[in-house]
């Protein structure tokens, strides 16, 4: 009796011989093909029911879905998916990394999941254009670097988002901050405060800003500006999705987040919100700030409220050439609130910092903070609490949007 791993390779093959007669087939078809295929194989009856079955999704997911990192993709315990060439596969369940068993059998079938993953959101990968950002159909995110850049085989990086977007009950429930904190954002979000959401890889930016966007009026025009589409904005009617796009070799231009953030200030905006800065779009993001967009938000890496302001300043610098003192004064005027995340030594994601930014003196900025994070030992085990430090000091914002 052959092994399991070489039948199913030629239940696969024989699969595909049929498929390339059959001219364009929908999955359903690609299904039955499947099913009488491995019912028309000689020696199917020694082999177990629950053996048959797993050849049939396997072969399914080889052929039409994303092979062997399919069924990791429809775990929904599995929040991240690392690919370290064709022989390791990392998995984080609930903070944990762990390696799995399977393997891509050749790397040539590896490159064809990540073409297939670039293809369906209209983008390029290739030793020319070796790094992408991309997504799936259920709004997980994706990077790829491939050789030359990546010299251990193709990279493959999946962030995946819940299926229901988690709400600020939940993240109270989680401890991420105190009930008090999650009241006073949801004033700040609901009087149009702008909020710049900081932290580091894996901090949780992106799923704080979705949090925060459900306090957002239905009633508001909100444009939403992305490298890559992952927001989970709920329940807004009058809601504009943009999406960068990259140079190809079709002659499509690159469209940059700084191209969208200036159409989308024509496109009548109540707020806008940037899904991460990460250079020289940090000064148009600014100046949509200062331009009456009120209650916009975004998120951008760095290790402190404090240390977000530097990273705001140098970004600006890598588009144009001003004054520091300019550069920090559009920053006083148009940033309200920093929210800094972090993630804990016991891979627990908190609100450790929020931060009114107040005025320029002596050519630095100063910031009032409202809530941060003590921690404190007991015995081995680190424990903290979000703790309120003061009050707004914005006079005329209080008074305009009434927290006063």
């Amino acid at each position: 009796m052959k092994n399991s791993s070489c039948v199913k390779q030629e239940l696969c093959k024989r699969v595909q011989e049929k498929m390339s007669y059959s001219g364009e087939i929908t999955d359903e078809e690609v299904e039955d093909l499947v099913d009488q295929t491995i019912l028309e194989f000689e020696t199917i009856t020694q082999y177990p029911i629950e053996e048959r079955r797993k050849w049939k999704d396997e072969i399914f997911n080889s052929l039409r879905r994303l092979d062997l990192l399919q069924k990791y993709i429809d775990d929904p315990t599995i929040t991240e998916i690392m690919v370290n060439g064709k022989d390791r596969i990392f998995l984080e369940t609930q903070g944990e990394v762990w390696q799995a068993e399977e393997q891509f059998e050749t790397e040539e079938k590896l490159m064809d999941v990540i073409q297939r993953i670039v293809a369906g959101c209209n983008r390029v990968v290739n030793e020319a254009s070796p790094i992408v950002d991309a997504r799936l159909p259920n709004g997980s995110r994706v990077s790829v670097v491939m050789k030359p850049v990546a010299l251990n085989g193709p990279i493959v990086t999946i962030r995946r988002f819940p299926e229901k977007p988690i709400t600020m009950e939940r993240l109270i429930t989680d401890g991420t901050l105190t009930k008090e904190a999650a009241e006073f954002l949801e004033g700040l979000v609901r009087a149009k405060y702008n909020i710049l959401v900081s932290g580091g890889t894996g901090s949780g930016k992106t799923t704080f800003l979705n949090v925060l966007s459900q306090f957002i009026s239905r009633s508001e025009r909100v444009i939403t500006i992305e490298d890559s589409a992952e927001l989970q904005l709920m329940d807004l009617p009058n809601l504009v999705r943009l999406e960068t796009r990259n140079s190809n070799v079709a002659g499509c231009r690159e469209i940059t987040i700084r191209d969208l953030i200036r159409t989308s200030l024509r496109m009548r905006p109540e707020r806008i919100i940037v899904g991460e800065v990460r250079g020289e779009e940090a000064l148009d993001m600014l100046q949509c700030l200062n331009t009456g967009h009120d209650g916009s938000m975004s998120t951008a890496h760095a290790n402190s409220a404090k240390d977000m302001l530097s990273r705001l300043e140098n970004m600006v610098l890598c588009g144009v050439d001003m004054p520091p003192t300019a550069i920090r004064k559009q920053i006083v005027s148009g940033v309200d609130i920093i929210v800094h995340l972090g993630r804990l030594p016991d891979r627990t994601r908190k609100v450790m910092e929020i931060a009114e930014v107040m005025d320029c003196e002596d050519g630095e900025i100063r910031l009032n903070p409202l809530f941060t994070y003590e921690e404190h030992f007991r015995g081995d085990v680190i424990q903290g609490m979000l703790i309120k430090r003061g009050e707004l000091k914005n006079e005329i914002k209080c008074k305009a949007t009434g927290l006063s």
